[in-house]
């Protein structure tokens, strides 16, 4: 979905007193709600987040019941990846700029830009719960074959998603001369 879309479909939803706010202020309604549904967004990912958390915490606890040494330090390294990256989702900036922000004001369109990009990494997230879920299932039933390659490749997978969400605030501010 393009900004424009974005913007079209947050004003097609907007209700009587937002859109007098937009003619009143300049369009500020429409920044305020698209605010607000990327915040809606990322809260759904931290809890995500979360919940893959706990799931890899009873897949460390099965490891460590089973005497799986050999994956239990990148078991616990997953779970620090893990609480960093929620953490990150949680606190990320979200289009807000003060009056006199020295980085400069962040417009509608930008906004909209970041949200289309946070919805975008949603493949990201489902492929790393999917994953989990499937060590999560496996570890429930005792199967521990190639433990170490599959707990490296979905800390491979969140490491990627971190990767793109380091890029969000490119889309806030793109580097300008």
């Amino acid at each position: 979905m393009s900004e424009e879309e974005i913007i079209k479909e947050v004003k097609e939803r907007q209700g009587v007193f937002a859109k007098i706010q937009n003619i009143i202020t300049g369009g500020y309604g429409t920044k305020e709600d698209l605010r607000e549904l990327d915040k809606k967004l990322r809260n759904c990912y931290y809890a995500d987040f979360s919940s893959v958390r706990h799931r890899w915490e009873e897949i460390y606890l099965a490891a460590i019941n089973a005497g799986q040494t050999s994956a239990l330090e990148d078991l616990k390294k997953v779970i620090q990846v893990l609480d960093r990256i929620a953490e990150k989702v949680n606190r990320a900036d979200y289009g807000y700029a003060g009056l006199m922000d020295r980085k400069g004001h962040i417009r509608e369109k930008e906004i909209a830009r970041v949200f289309g990009y946070d919805k975008a990494l949603n493949e990201n997230l489902e492929n790393i719960d999917n994953a989990v879920k499937e060590l999560h299932d496996n570890s429930e039933a005792e199967n521990w074959e190639n433990l170490r390659n599959k707990v490296k490749s979905i800390k491979s997978l969140i490491l990627h998603f971190e990767s793109e969400w380091n890029e969000r605030e490119k889309e806030f501010r793109p580097l300008e001369i």
